[in-house]
């Protein structure tokens, strides 16, 4: 029986106590292995938005490759934009091993149907905000997909171990541009704080609402999908990210931000969940340019696409013939 086969299966009540029991026993589902219907869908539209903000992801850093200040930047930046690109290839190949196509989950995102990460529909103004993507994006994506590296779907779990490799220098990255910029001249600093200012609570937004706002918090637990709950991975961030502001002499946003001696824990403001689901809905400063980028560059990439289906099509007729 073929993966797909086993993938769409009726559920089956039995099956499913079996399948939740090998979940409990901290064991990895894999493709050819039977799951409830349910999970596979749940998966395939976590790994699809994972993958698709990757792939968005790119955008608000590419216009910036050909301004970078110096050659040496420009070859980070462009190293990482790449890495982003390949993070979105083993995403889109990890839901493919689900049954899924990848030209619909791609539809899908073209269309408006699917969604990524909120964070990438706010523009990228000053050379300080590519260092600011580079400190709090990814340094919050780290501490989320940090915990993915265990999550229950085989295909998954291993492919966010060199994600999140991979992630953590992007996060440095980040974290050395700040550096300069804040310990530069007081225009630079400027920038550098302005940046922050934007970003920072975007940013806390990127773990999503409290868990008791999200429809699908509790499958995903009972699942092992999740480990640690939305709030709890972003007080992390937050306790995480204080001491490195404070290193670069910068002022996080939030009069709110004080140390509570009784958790153990950065207390902060509230978030603008107003704004959050504004953005989510499609309704943010990027939104619509987002997609109409990501739908032209796959449409002018078309010719590319046939020509290697074309050269490998072509490379299985040769094979076949030296065989026979």
């Amino acid at each position: 029986m073929n993966d797909q086969v086993r993938a769409v299966e009726t559920d089956d009540p039995e099956r499913e106590a079996g399948f939740q029991a090998h979940i409990d026993a901290e064991k990895r589902v894999e493709p050819r292995d039977w799951m409830p219907e349910r999970y596979r869908k749940f998966m395939i539209r976590q790994i699809s938005q994972h993958a698709h903000s990757e792939y968005v992801g790119m955008l608000p850093e590419g216009n910036w490759i050909t301004r970078a200040p110096t050659l040496r930047r420009k070859a980070a930046l462009l190293a990482k934009i790449q890495d982003e690109a390949g993070h979105a290839a083993y995403l889109y190949s990890a839901a493919e091993t689900l049954g899924a196509s990848r030209d619909q989950m791609l539809e899908d995102l073209h269309s408006g149907k699917a969604k990524y990460s909120s964070i990438f529909n706010y523009p990228a103004l000053t050379w300080a905000d590519i260092g600011a993507i580079g400190w709090l994006v990814d340094g919050a994506a780290i501490v989320n997909q940090v915990a993915l590296c265990r999550t229950s779907y085989g295909p998954y779990a291993r492919a966010m171990v060199r994600i999140c490799k991979e992630e953590s220098f992007h996060q440095r990255q980040g974290f050395e541009i700040m550096t300069t910029l804040a310990h530069g001249a007081p225009e630079q600093k400027a920038m550098a704080q302005d940046a922050l200012d934007r970003w920072w609570w975007p940013s806390l937004m990127m773990f999503g609402p409290h868990d008791s706002d999200s429809p699908n918090s509790e499958i995903s637990f009972r699942w092992k999908v999740k480990r640690q709950s939305n709030d709890e991975l972003r007080q992390k961030f937050v306790d995480m990210t204080v001491a490195q502001a404070e290193f670069l002499g910068l002022k996080i946003p939030d009069d709110d931000l004080k140390w509570n001696e009784a958790r153990g824990h950065y207390d902060f403001g509230r978030i603008d969940w107003d704004e959050f689901w504004r953005v989510v809905k499609g309704n943010g400063l990027c939104n619509r340019d987002r997609l109409r980028n990501r739908r032209e560059a796959y449409e002018n990439g078309a010719w590319v696409r046939e020509a290697a289906l074309a050269h490998a099509e072509k490379k299985r007729a040769r094979a076949g013939r030296e065989a026979a």
